[in-house]
């Protein structure tokens, strides 16, 4: 199967970077904090903002409390990098991307200092254009991240190719109408029939140029 487009949106945890021990290991030192379980707050939290999922944590919380507990998660997260690591095929996927002057963007649901420091610790190429949580006003799965995102590249959102693997991204990459790439989505994933492509890992893919727009080919 084929895909073609003109650019490139990757979401960053769980598709380029693997940050779960690192999530993991900060989301239950919230549950601890808030009396969550650590198993409440994994089912909940992936691939949308982090102060929306403090606020449903939180329902009875002031504003106050609940920017606080931001700002210590926040620390919390672009401090702890024990376990961080590029998952396979990204680095080596952005770099091609580069050599063919394709444009992408890195379209994630965490803040400029967590993002920022994974991208840097575990090797991805800096992008030049980001799309964070300070970028909107709706995170995942709300389309308005990934409409920003082709925007920034200045393209349409359907020449666009988001690779994606939470299904509130997912779902945020269908609504805005761009074409979809899910990486090791679980199968009981709904909406699967309008996803465009499903793999196990980046390395599964190969791209090729082809005038002005990049094709996608699973190599199966």
């Amino acid at each position: 199967m084929t895909i073609t487009c003109k650019g490139f949106l990757f979401d960053l945890d769980g598709t380029l970077v693997d940050s779960l021990p690192v999530v993991e290991r900060c989301w239950a030192m919230f549950g601890e904090r808030v009396g969550v379980s650590a198993k409440e707050i994994n089912d909940y939290i992936h691939g949308k903002p982090a102060i929306e999922s403090i606020r449903h944590f939180m329902p009875t919380a002031s504003e106050q409390e609940i920017t606080d507990t931001f700002k210590w998660l926040e620390n919390l997260e672009s401090t702890q990098i024990e376990g961080l690591a590029p998952l396979p095929g990204a680095i080596a996927l952005i770099e091609r991307l580069n050599n063919f002057d394709i444009p992408w963007a890195i379209v994630t649901s965490g803040t400029v200092p967590i993002a920022s420091t994974r991208q840097s610790v575990t090797g991805i190429p800096e992008p030049k254009h980001w799309v964070t949580a300070e970028s909107i006003t709706r995170g995942k799965p709300n389309p308005e991240p990934y409409l920003l995102g082709a925007k920034k590249l200045g393209l349409s959102p359907q020449d666009c190719v988001v690779f994606e693997d939470a299904p509130a991204g997912i779902y945020s990459g269908l609504d805005a109408g761009c074409q979809v790439v899910a990486v090791h989505a679980p199968l009981s994933l709904p909406r699967r029939n309008e996803i465009d492509l499903i793999i196990d890992s980046l390395k599964d893919i190969d791209i090729f140029k082809e005038n002005e727009s990049v094709v996608i080919k699973h190599k199966r």
